[in-house]
């Protein structure tokens, strides 16, 4: 019985070539696109789970007051805290401390290499179980003088993987000793690095370090813990609350833990609680994911419907004969399952080709598991579940025709036929203008964002880290590459103009109004930076060459001016910070956007504190060809920081990295919109041409009757135009409420005008009666004799 079910169905696809066509490629598309979603998302969800004990490590938060009253989630500790979790709390296995990833210059030979990785104590390897290849991760770090290396790294610098106890030079300053080789971690990994040097390195030799490690206040480090098995999370994070204030009584922050599960997708806070992160768009894509392969199984609904009355002799004579309902459904569901399979081989093939490109959208490495059993279950599952969701409706509408009305030639698609799919297509086109108006608003706030004006210019800025040989010959290294001709300024600062590395609390100053203290940015500046970068000084002046001249002074920014309420003239007012030290402030600089372009810009305090800069920001003069200029300076850079392969970053890409977020968002979104309007448009093509089938006898009387091409046209065109116009009317609505939800988590945003959604309704009509035309036109001009003879 099941090789004839086969059969049958093979022959009804043979036999309904374009039926067939246009089911396939809407169901293989819409499948793909679930299977690309559904690879992503399981991507996402497996981040940080490969780790043996996952579930026991966290990731030590502090909850710190803000400037509105409310609070700030940070994850930066102090050394003081990581100790006190270490001695005091039961039930803690293992507590590693880390500095920032940042890159070192790592030399073996004559390789040199300029790549990221970490400072972290002995416990790290012990807690986060990466894959050893060479060494015991319990002793690795013991050594200060050690470093553990990724397999690619020790290939890169030796050639082979066996590299222990060799000898690798950090910043051009001391030998280390391999003492481990890690298989390089994975993409799917929150940590990543590239090698690992002992904290107690970092401890040794950086002086501030000596007296980090007693000041509450130093907030500089990373920390993690790990659990014993069976203690209570909820325990330990009533333990740890209030551990700070136990300590250091003045100190108000409270501590928890984030679990490593949730690292990746629960990344946001507010107001000291977990508010989502990426989860968002997880959520987001895997609705539009459903979304579209709903879309394709409702064309494949419509379709069958629609060809009913060709189907309805068929189930009368089989009625006749003795089958029974379920038989029927039974033979139209293998008939279902069979077009989902053959869309499911040409789903694979649009995701293999997709993935690449995918890939490099997502910046990912997804690829199809064809070697893992689980995979093969998941298609299976899709094939089932699509073949299912697109089968039901047309098998149990044409299984229940009455064999004597459709062998009398009675039957005709009544009201309870016709109205479920108008409905369906309504549906259809909701949802794919509701995403096409989803695409615009993204763009429109990426757009609106980056024409938020920034308070610096970044045409031909660059900015390299400083290695302690650039610290050293600073002064050789700026005239000589002044002298180049190819830049034209060259400063120092404790950060790049696109981020902030440092806060600190402002506790005085004049008018101040209630107890509460202003958390201010904390930049470290050289002479000329503000001239350099392109940024206003608005009142005051700017620092002396001679940084001693400058010890009591600082610069602030607009922000900082109306968050402390201060009055013309504010350049000779004094405020307090860093444990009440009383300055001058010496000028007021207009605001510049250093953090998210789509949020308030903070208060800043610059100072006069060059010699423990961290970034050395330079621009090319607008004269040179930036190749020309690079090769030019590039052996400056490498005559006086011979450790380090030179490395740089211009400041532009480094600010067009703040949108990768919603630029990767408003991609996808663009994607599938096209994909969900694609599929919906070969229903309408499909429903289309069956329409015309139909009418064929209408539109030759008609034309016989004096109606013109265009008048028929009109005539076949309404019904879908209105039905697409309802769909519009849904959408609207919809994606106003949803999109606005969106945008109320930006400070800095548009407004939501009538133009976006008179443009995504327009271009559905217009894409809709293009789609239809084909067929209405075709079949108005067909000569009517031909078509009563036929009739």
């Amino acid at each position: 019985m099941f090789r004839n079910y086969l059969k049958t169905a093979w022959r009804n696809v043979l036999n309904n070539k374009v039926y067939s066509t246009l089911n396939i490629l809407g169901l293989g598309t819409g499948m793909a696109v679930g299977l690309l979603i559904t690879l992503w998302v399981i991507n996402e969800y497996s981040y940080d789970r490969f780790l043996p004990g996952h579930e026991h490590l966290y990731q030590v938060m502090k909850n710190n007051p803000d400037n509105n009253g409310g609070v700030r989630t940070v994850s930066t500790v102090s050394l003081p805290l990581v100790d006190a979790l270490r001695k005091d709390i039961p039930g803690i296995k293992y507590v590693a401390v880390t500095d920032w990833p940042i890159n070192h210059g790592l030399i073996a030979g004559d390789k040199k290499l300029y790549i990221r990785g970490s400072g972290v104590s002995e416990d790290y390897l012990r807690m986060f179980r990466f894959t050893m290849l060479e060494g015991d991760a319990a002793k690795a770090l013991q050594d200060p003088y050690s470093i553990v290396l990724c397999a690619t790294t020790a290939k890169t610098l030796f050639g082979t993987t066996d590299a222990i106890n060799k000898i690798v030079r950090i910043d051009n300053q001391h030998d280390l000793k391999v003492t481990g080789i890690i298989q390089d971690v994975p993409a799917n990994s929150t940590l990543q690095f590239q090698y690992l040097i002992p904290f107690s390195y970092l401890v040794q030799t950086q002086p501030w370090m000596q007296d980090a490690r007693n000041d509450w206040g130093d907030n500089s480090s990373q920390a993690f813990v790990a659990l014993e098995p069976g203690v209570s999370f909820e325990k330990v994070s009533a333990q740890i609350k209030d551990i700070i204030h136990r300590y250091s009584p003045r100190r108000t922050e409270q501590v928890f833990l984030h679990p490593m599960d949730r690292w990746r997708l629960y990344s946001n806070f507010e107001n000291g609680k977990e508010s989502g992160g990426f989860i968002t768009y997880v959520r987001m894509f895997t609705l539009i994911g459903i979304l579209v392969l709903l879309i394709a199984c409702i064309n494949f609904i419509n379709l069958s419907t629609a060809r009913s009355e060709k189907r309805a002799r068929e189930v009368g004579v089989r009625k006749a004969i003795g089958s029974g309902r379920r038989d029927l459904v039974l033979q139209f569901l293998l008939e279902s399952l069979l077009l989902t399979s053959l869309a499911a081989v040409l789903s694979i093939g649009v995701l293999q080709l997709a993935l690449p490109v995918f890939n490099r959208v997502i910046d990912g490495e997804l690829s199809i598991p064809y070697h893992q059993l689980p995979a093969w279950g998941i298609l299976l599952l899709f094939i089932v579940v699509t073949a299912v969701l697109a089968g039901s409706r047309p098998a149990f509408y044409l299984s229940s025709f009455e064999p004597v009305k459709v062998l009398k030639g009675g039957h005709q698609a009544g009201r309870s036929a016709v109205l479920p799919r108008r409905v369906l297509v309504v549906a259809q086109f909701a949802a794919s203008v509701a995403l096409i108006i989803s695409t615009i608003i993204i763009y429109q706030q990426i757009q609106y964002a980056k024409k938020r004006p920034v308070g610096y210019n970044t045409s031909g800025l660059l900015y390299t880290y400083i290695s302690e040989d650039m610290k050293k010959n600073y002064r050789a290294l700026r005239e000589e590459l002044l002298q180049t001709g190819m830049v034209e300024s060259v400063v120092r600062a404790s950060n790049p103009v696109t981020s902030i590395w440092s806060r600190t609390v402002v506790e005085e100053w004049n008018g101040r109004q209630g107890n509460q203290p202003l958390v201010v940015a904390e930049i470290g500046i050289s002479p000329g930076y503000f001239s350099a970068m392109g940024m206003q000084l608005k009142e005051g002046r700017d620092f002396h060459e001679l940084q001693a001249a400058d010890s009591g002074y600082v610069i602030i920014n607009e922000a900082a001016v109306k968050r402390m309420g201060l009055t013309a003239p504010v350049a000779g007012q004094h405020i307090s910070w860093r444990g009440k030290v009383r300055v001058v402030i010496a000028g007021v600089v207009k605001d510049a956007v250093m953090e998210s372009p789509f949020k308030p810009v903070e208060p800043a305090v610059f100072t006069h504190q060059e010699d423990d800069a961290a970034t050395l920001l330079y621009r090319l003069s607008d004269k040179a060809d930036v190749h020309t200029a690079l090769a030019k300076i590039t052996p400056v850079f490498n005559k006086y920081n011979p450790g380090y392969a030179y490395d740089y970053t211009f400041t532009a890409d480094s600010y067009d990295k703040k949108f990768k977020l919603e630029v990767l968002s408003g991609k996808l979104a663009a994607v599938f919109a096209t994909l969900a309007v694609f599929i919906s448009c070969l229903g309408l093509f499909g429903l289309a041409a069956f329409m015309a089938a139909q009418r064929t006898r209408e539109i030759a009387i008609r034309k016989v009757m004096g109606a013109s091409i265009v008048q028929l046209w009109m005539l076949l065109s309404k019904d879908f135009v209105l039905l697409v116009f309802i769909g519009c009317c849904i959408a609207v609505p919809v994606a106003f409420y949803s999109l606005q939800y969106w945008l109320d988590k930006y400070a800095y945003r548009i407004d939501i005008g009538p133009g976006v959604f008179v443009i995504a309704a327009g271009g559905a009509l217009v894409i809709t009666i293009c789609t239809i035309s084909y067929q209405t036109v075709r079949a108005a001009l067909v000569n009517p004799v031909n078509s009563l003879k036929a009739e």
